[in-house]
């Protein structure tokens, strides 16, 4: 029988096919391995070699076709509102002087090397060491974090390349870079590196930024001045020392600690170039002559940060950039400004200076700016410098905030009962008298406004002031918040912008300069509004525009910047807060207004305020400023009106006509005595009308909430005429003329004091800032000047045996003649009031 063969099982074959693979994989590794990674590398090596040589034979044709030719572009230009070019940004002809490496200093050239491309003198074009650094440092950052261009990369791009932002190019780049290394040495690259490239202010090449920023050649500069220009071509627009000192600062600390690290300098070299501040040249004027500085300078930033250029790509790219200067109102602002007469004189060469924005707040456009006066090219421009608003913050701090409560309406009576608030006395002239919310708007009362705020809370003003763009820190949470003592304060551009939502009915408004940009290859990037926003409501924005009318009209603050067409606005001066200084002077005088279709802010005062450089005028120069540009700016403008808004009247009578009306006249004292009965109304004051013989017209003499006031201010040999009226604050209302007294005084000895008084009130400058305060309970700090509480000290008039009468003679009312009041609205007592109570206190309390 033949014998079967011997079969497996299944676990049998499984495990002889699992030995097979297993000794299979064994075959694969080791030499197989080793000549997958041999060529692989030796690929990887030719493809880098072939690439390397493309690379150079790129950069080698380009060089060939276009040798040392400079390749700067084409001009960018700017356009006014009508089309018409107003500036170009750049030209192949500017400012360009060619320096010899022999000639740049030793330490100038170590600190572009030391900031810009530390390993210069190791690579050949390209840092494969900072590449990967940058690449690491990019991974983990997940975003562009640091660059790794090397000096030579930089000349390449600026010399023969376009601002165009591609991969092709970023090659190009690359192969020009290496293509330079093998043409040219070190001491080429980098000086022509120092020739070329970009320092801002129009200047090109180390030794015309030198010229410009220091007025000095390139073998006098100083270490610090050395590190500042080092600083600049990362940032032009933001490292110039002109235009941002602090930034320029901070930069220069980098570069000079680069330099240390890298054994350039010594420690104690670093640390005294760091402190040195920087101080423009006096010829920096002559220098700087680009026509509309000021407005080209907001349009560069605005660019910059609309297209995401740098600021060199934007000149030199060929652009067509549309703004909406208006070239009407643009002129008339240079022309005031540059009229010494607007303006404080001062008594050195530290000039008074001043910044003006005009926007038309429906569209958000700026028409015209000065950045202050002979304002020089990317220098410091005011309309962004934060300073303490005054009085011109009462509408933002507290009427507005109140108004938009639905508590308060302008014919609202304040009724102010107490001059401090828990150690804190603010002060004016009229002391703790009710009035409506109208008026105190218009005589910018202090007290009034402080009172009211107290009422509302710190708080709604803090919010308020938010949702007009001006977020304020947690220290300005005090009550010194109401007469716009700010701990940083606010900018001319911040004010124009929160007064155009007033006006522009409380609606959202987007300050800007660019209409369009338009260049090579179909590029077109059109200005979009941010979608409108109702920030306040509409009530409350009319209710501001009726009550700032008021302000511009005969009596109040502001009466200085009326035109020929409606305007509203509001006043605003500081206290020059120096310490240990007790003379006069005003450290910010502001006026901010609108007309239904523009709003214009300015502001004045000294860039570096002393003892010796304060203003010496008030904010009636603002306002006066105001009207000068706004009259003739607008006379293309199509007029309209402010919408009208109907408001709640509190219905109260009239106030009764006084009766008893009495007069005295004590010979010896040389003083009259008026008295009559008091009317049968709570919260009424009194206004006693003056005549002398020789005037035509009477005038408002004193205010007073008793029924008794003295004359003291009577000279002998004239006679005078005396009537009183009764005047109810809550509505604004004045009473019928009472009978009228004349007196003929015959002393011939007397002299006349004259008081003068000021329209605005003054606001104190902080110092010292209260710290942050419960949200139910504001209690700020005492003003700097130790606050006064401007209440009238209690002085009883002397009591005299009166002597025998002169004659007295008693006119109807009916025959009297209408008061016209003088240009600071006395004789109008329904808009503006003295505090008087009695006799010599009448005028003593001028305004702080």
């Amino acid at each position: 029988m033949a014998e079967q063969p011997k079969r497996t099982s299944n676990s049998e074959q499984n495990r002889s096919r699992k030995s097979t693979k297993k000794k299979r994989k064994k075959k694969m590794t080791g030499m197989t391995w080793f000549y997958i990674f041999f060529f692989s590398l030796v690929i990887a090596i030719v493809c880098a070699i072939v690439g390397y040589l493309m690379i150079i034979m790129n950069g080698e044709r380009i060089l060939s076709e276009h040798g040392n030719k400079l390749n700067f572009g084409q001009t960018s230009i700017i356009y006014d509102i009508n089309d018409n070019e107003i500036a170009k940004l750049y030209d192949v002809n500017e400012n360009r002087e060619i320096v010899e490496y022999a000639d740049i200093p030793e330490k100038l050239k170590e600190a572009v090397i030391a900031t810009e491309d530390q390993r210069f003198l190791e690579h050949s074009g390209l840092d494969f060491w900072a590449i990967g650094r940058a690449v690491v440092k990019d991974i983990v950052a997940r975003e562009a974090v640091e660059g790794a261009s090397t000096i030579t990369q930089q000349l390449a791009k600026n010399v023969f390349l376009s601002s165009e932002k591609t991969l092709l190019r970023k090659a190009t780049e690359a192969s020009i870079s290496v293509a330079l290394e093998q043409k040219l040495t070190k001491e080429e690259i980098l000086t022509m590196y120092l020739n070329r490239i970009f320092f801002g202010h129009r200047m090109h090449g180390i030794k015309n930024a030198a010229d410009f920023y220091f007025d000095k050649d390139l073998d006098e500069l100083e270490l610090w001045e050395m590190a500042t220009l080092a600083a600049i071509p990362k940032a032009p627009n933001r490292f110039n020392p002109l235009k941002h000192p602090i930034d320029s600062k901070a930069r220069r600390a980098v570069v000079l600690k680069l330099m240390y690290d890298q054994g350039y300098i010594t420690e104690q070299e670093m640390n005294e170039a760091k402190e040195v501040e920087y101080v423009p040249p006096a010829n920096i004027e002559k220098k700087s002559t680009e026509k509309h500085s000021a407005f080209v300078d907001i349009v560069i930033d605005e660019a910059i940060e609309m297209t995401k250029m740098t600021e060199e790509e934007l000149r030199m790219g060929g652009y067509r950039i549309y703004t909406t200067l208006n070239p009407t109102a643009q002129q008339v602002v240079e022309k005031e400004f540059n009229n010494d007469s607007n303006f404080d004189s001062s008594v050195d060469e530290q000039k008074s200076q001043a910044a003006m924005v005009i926007i038309d707040h429906r569209t958000g456009e700026i028409q015209a700016v000065s950045g202050g006066r002979d304002y020089v090219k990317k220098g410091f421009n005011r309309i962004y410098a934060k300073r303490q608003p005054g009085s011109a913050f009462k509408p933002i701090s507290v009427f507005g905030p109140a108004l938009e409560t639905g508590k308060y309406t302008p014919n609202t009576t304040l009724k102010i009962d107490r001059t401090c608030f828990d150690n804190y006395c603010p002060r004016d002239r009229w002391g703790a008298v009710s009035v409506s919310m109208s008026q105190a708007m218009k005589d910018s009362r202090n007290l009034a406004a402080v009172w009211l705020l107290n009422e509302i809370g710190a708080k709604q003003g803090m919010n308020f002031s938010a949702k007009l763009g001006m977020e304020l820190p947690k220290e300005d949470r005090n009550l010194s918040l109401a007469l716009g003592g700010l701990t940083v304060g606010v900018s001319p551009l911040q004010m124009a912008t929160a007064y155009s939502i007033i006006a522009n009915d409380g609606k959202t408004v987007d300050p800007h300069t660019i209409r369009k940009i338009e260049g090579p290859n179909k590029y077109e990037k059109e200005y979009k509004a941010p979608k409108q926003e109702q920030l306040i409501s509409s009530q409350t924005a009319s209710y501001l525009t009726d009550m700032m009318l008021k302000v511009v009209e005969k009596g109040g603050t502001g009466v200085k910047a009326a035109i020929d067409r409606p305007v509203a606005g509001k006043t605003g001066t500081t206290q020059h807060g120096i310490a240990g200084y007790k003379g006069n002077g005003i450290r910010d005088a502001w006026f901010v207004g609108y007309t239904p279709e523009w709003t214009a802010a300015i502001w004045m005062g000294y860039d570096t305020p002393d003892k010796d450089h304060l203003l010496q005028s008030n904010s009636s120069q603002a306002a006066a400023l105001f009207a000068k540009v706004m009259g003739p700016a607008m006379k293309n403008v199509k007029k309209s009106s402010f919408k009208k808004v109907e408001q709640v009247v509190e219905a109260t009578p009239p106030p009764v006509q006084v009766s008893n009306f009495k007069l005295d006249f004590i010979a010896e004292q040389m003083t009259v005595v008026l008295n009559w009965d008091a009317v049968k109304e709570e919260g009424v004051t009194y206004f006693v009308y003056r005549k002398q013989n020789n005037e035509q017209n009477y005038s408002l003499y004193g205010e007073t909430a008793g029924t008794e006031l003295w004359d003291t201010s009577v000279m002998g040999g004239n006679q005078y005429s005396y009537y009183v009226t009764v005047y109810n604050p809550n509505t604004d209302v004045e009473s019928t003329r009472s009978n009228v007294l004349t007196v003929d005084v015959t002393e011939d000895e007397w002299t006349e004091t004259d008081v003068p008084m000021e329209t605005d009130p003054l606001e104190p400058y902080p110092t010292d800032f209260p710290t942050e305060l419960p949200e139910e309970t504001i209690s700020p700090t005492n003003p700097p000047d130790g606050g006064e509480t401007g209440e009238l000290p209690a002085t009883e008039p002397p009591v005299t045996e009166l002597p025998t009468d002169p004659p007295v003679t008693e006119a109807p009312p009916s025959e009297l003649p209408e008061p016209t009041p003088d240009e600071s609205g006395i004789g109008q007592p329904a808009q503006t009031s003295m505090p008087v109570d009695i006799g010599n206190n009448m005028l003593n309390d001028a305004v702080q």
